[in-house]
């Protein structure tokens, strides 16, 4: 910035005069924010008195495009007379001044190069941090959120669908953002890193940063209108406060009525029920304030346990506990024995049962066969319920068996070979 042969501050060449009451300026177009550029005429010694360096450590997986994009790095800090190493083994980026150096604060400005190159920022992107008016800043983000899911949620917001956001985000303030793992890398004027911080730290505590744009698009139109140079912008801008509607304790109570009547199938009758307003019942005004619960020392001192020692009460804390074990090992063996017991079966009669005599079923079948199409044979000797009523042995004596049933009634080997015959050797 120029100045006036007295010191003042010149607009249009003209040295601008101050008041003597209060100290302001006639001329309200000087920026006193601008940045002050410095020479080499400024440096009257023509070199710095002292060496300084930074160094900045790098990831593993930025050593093959740091090691690529370095060369460009050593011609950008070569032109304003600074030197860089790199340290592949130990993995770091080094900058440090030399006798030729002339700019006190150039290191800064190459301390924060080497940091957004370990940030994952693009050398070209990164080499404009040496220019006057570019700064940066390095948000940490990593820390705001504790729920993993939750972090990669609203980071992801922050980007947008296919980056709209983060672009629309670099138009307004007019910055370089880059979201990169846990922390977010931010290059621009002052005024524009400080409202990326905002909108960065807002995402992260659940406020979505398309209100932030819309207000600086608001702001930005507002500018334009000198009009309202002077005015209140608040009536303008929109105000987005997070309003947290906290449920009321009747509306939980029906909510899980709800769900487990849907559960078991009763939805409507749940509804009907929940939707019945409960009256408050009065209770009953005493001036007089609740008895005080026993505090532990009291039911100490009451019990006696107080004045225990230390053995004491391990020795009773342990007999409680076999106790315990005792009672919970004589209910699982109960409940394992009677796995082992039979179940009781009643014994069922066929009277009770409400079954036919066999007399019955006999004459049922008498009936059948007479009809000619049961055994005759057996309807003859006697009657079908004498047949079936008799033994076996009776039965075989009778003589009823057929011809052909006694046929088939092979006797039991004598040990005669040459009564058995090969069936090829009988006649045909």
């Amino acid at each position: 910035m120029a100045k006036g042969a007295k010191g003042e501050p010149e607009v249009d060449g003209t040295p601008a005069t101050l008041h003597e009451d209060d100290g302001a300026t006639e001329e309200d177009t000087i920026n006193y924010w601008a940045a002050m550029t410095f020479t080499k005429d400024d440096n009257k010694g023509g070199h710095l008195l002292e060496e300084s360096s930074f160094a900045v450590l790098f990831p593993q997986y930025r050593e093959k495009y740091i090691r690529e994009a370095w060369p460009h790095v050593t011609r950008a800090l070569k032109e304003v007379h600074l030197d860089c190493k790199l340290d592949l083994i130990e993995g770091s980026m080094t900058v440090n001044t030399t006798r030729k150096t002339w700019d006190p604060y150039i290191i800064i400005k190459a301390r924060d190069l080497i940091k957004m190159l370990a940030r994952s920022v693009p050398y070209v992107q990164a080499l404009r941090v040496l220019e006057d008016e570019m700064q940066c800043d390095i948000i940490k983000i990593g820390n705001l959120v504790r729920a993993k899911e939750r972090f990669v949620k609203r980071r992801d917001r922050l980007v947008g669908p296919n980056g709209s956001t983060l672009k629309a985000i670099e138009l307004l303030t007019q910055c370089y953002v880059l979201v990169h793992g846990n922390t977010v890398s931010a290059m621009g004027p002052f005024k524009g890193i400080k409202q990326v911080r905002k909108i960065v730290e807002d995402c992260m505590k659940n406020y979505h940063p398309i209100y932030h744009i819309k207000t600086l698009m608001i702001r930005r139109e507002l500018e334009k209108d000198p009009t309202l140079k002077s005015e209140n912008w608040e009536r303008f801008l929109p105000q987005f406060k997070k309003t947290a509607v906290k449920k009321k304790k009747g509306d939980r109570e029906m909510a899980d009525k709800i769900k487990a009547a849907a559960a078991d199938g009763g939805l409507a009758a749940a509804l009907e029920e929940g939707g019945k307003k409960k009256k408050k019942e009065k209770k009953v005004y005493t001036p007089f304030p609740p008895q005080a619960l026993p505090r532990k020392v009291d039911e100490q001192l009451e019990s006696g346990e107080y004045f225990l020692s230390t053995q004491e009460k391990d020795a009773r804390k342990q007999a409680a506990r076999s106790k315990k074990q005792k009672d919970t090992v004589a209910v699982r063996k109960v409940e394992r024995e009677e796995r082992f017991v039979a179940p009781k079966v009643e014994a069922k009669s066929a009277a009770k049962k409400g079954g036919d005599s066999l007399a019955e079923v006999g004459e049922r079948l008498k009936a059948s066969s007479s009809k000619g199409g049961g055994k005759k044979a057996a309807a003859d000797e006697g009657g079908v319920a004498n047949y079936l009523g008799g033994s076996a042995r009776k039965r075989m004596q009778s003589g009823d068996y057929s011809s052909s049933v006694k046929q088939r009634f092979i006797p039991p080997y004598s040990g005669n070979t040459s009564a058995i015959a090969h069936p090829s050797t009988q006649p045909g």
